[in-house]
């Protein structure tokens, strides 16, 4: 999050952005239902978080404005987080869930040519959650789903899951796995307030869930999956020969190269910019998982978009790369 040039206004003395279209996917969204309980704080400005407030609620000014500066055509929106990942009985979880689909879905009917949705998802019960997904997908038109991190402790690699997977592939449609709060209070962290959330300890928590997935055989189980993570891939694409090594290290033999933890990273992973404007993590990114994979985000409110799209038109980039990481690639992906 930029405090000093958020969303809130164009950053000052930042080249305007041209006209290449943008599609933007980790844009987050909140009901009246879930402002009141599930909405993290990841700022200790109050009235920073008074702003992030208000547009999280916004679909019909500030949201389109800021789009508008920042020639973003569509933004796929979803709940911020934890949303209902947080909910302790399940009834309230599924209640909520559906609630906020059904608003997404409004809007969405409202502005079709500006706004997509992502289901938010009660993951305290699998075969709902695998239900509402369907329900979502196929009557709502939504683009796939999601889920901020854990729900209770619970990890999406669990065996409780794996009928929520089969729909998803059923479905082919993507799940973005995106931060959510810690299920418990690590040593690492004691004392240390500055590393929690998006800080540090999101990306910790979203690097290890996604690599739950690799190790825990869900991708062997359901070869069709796509998965997409934000900020530049969470680092896992930094690490993709250090993966590699460390596992056939701990196996004490060689794997066969399509059975390498990068490998089946780049076969099913998708990665996004959402709050990451550095060309040299973009290169790098690119470079590890391939010009197909990576699209374009900002994290609206939390980030500045009109810093997200001076970024991606300054990137040094081919100009065919561009276009796939500003809108192709999500064209293709979510089948927009």
């Amino acid at each position: 999050m930029r405090v000093a040039a958020s969303a809130r206004e164009p950053a000052e003395g930042l080249p305007a952005s041209g006209p290449i279209r943008k599609i933007a996917l980790e844009e987050h969204f909140t009901t009246p239902d879930l402002a009141s309980r599930n909405v993290a704080r990841p700022t200790r400005s109050d009235a920073l978080f008074a702003d992030i407030e208000r547009r999280l609620v916004d679909f019909d000014s500030l949201r389109l404005e800021t789009m508008d500066r920042a020639g973003i055509s569509l933004c796929v929106l979803s709940v911020t987080t934890p949303g209902v990942q947080a909910e302790k009985d399940t009834a309230t979880a599924i209640s909520l869930a559906r609630k906020a689909n059904d608003a997404l879905a409004e809007e969405v009917r409202r502005q079709p040519t500006r706004y997509a949705g992502f289901a938010h998802l009660p993951m305290q019960d699998p075969t709902v959650a695998a239900d509402e997904l369907e329900r979502c997908v196929r009557q709502l038109g939504f683009k796939g789903a999601l889920i901020n991190g854990q729900t209770n402790g619970q990890y999406l690699d669990a065996d409780r899951f794996l009928p929520f997977w089969e729909r998803v592939a059923d479905l082919d449609v993507p799940v973005y796995l995106h931060p959510g709060e810690l299920a418990d209070a690590p040593a690492m962290f004691a004392g240390r307030p500055e590393l929690g959330g998006a800080v540090w300890a999101w990306t910790a928590e979203t690097a290890s869930h996604a690599l739950r997935l690799v190790f825990g055989g869900t991708f062997t189980r359901f070869p069709t999956l796509k998965v997409i993570l934000g900020h530049m891939g969470e680092t896992l694409p930094s690490l993709l020969w250090r993966f590699d090594s460390r596992w056939q290290c701990a196996l004490g033999e060689t794997l066969p190269p399509e059975q390498l933890p990068s490998a089946i990273i780049r076969r099913h992973f998708a990665i996004t910019t959402s709050g990451v404007c550095d060309p040299t993590a973009l290169a790098a990114a690119i470079a590890a998982l391939g010009e197909d994979a990576v699209m374009f985000s900002v994290d609206y409110p939390y980030e500045d978009t009109s810093a997200a799209a001076a970024f991606i038109e300054a990137a040094p980039l081919d100009p065919a790369v561009r276009a796939k990481v500003c809108h192709a690639n999500a064209e293709r992906i979510l089948k927009l």
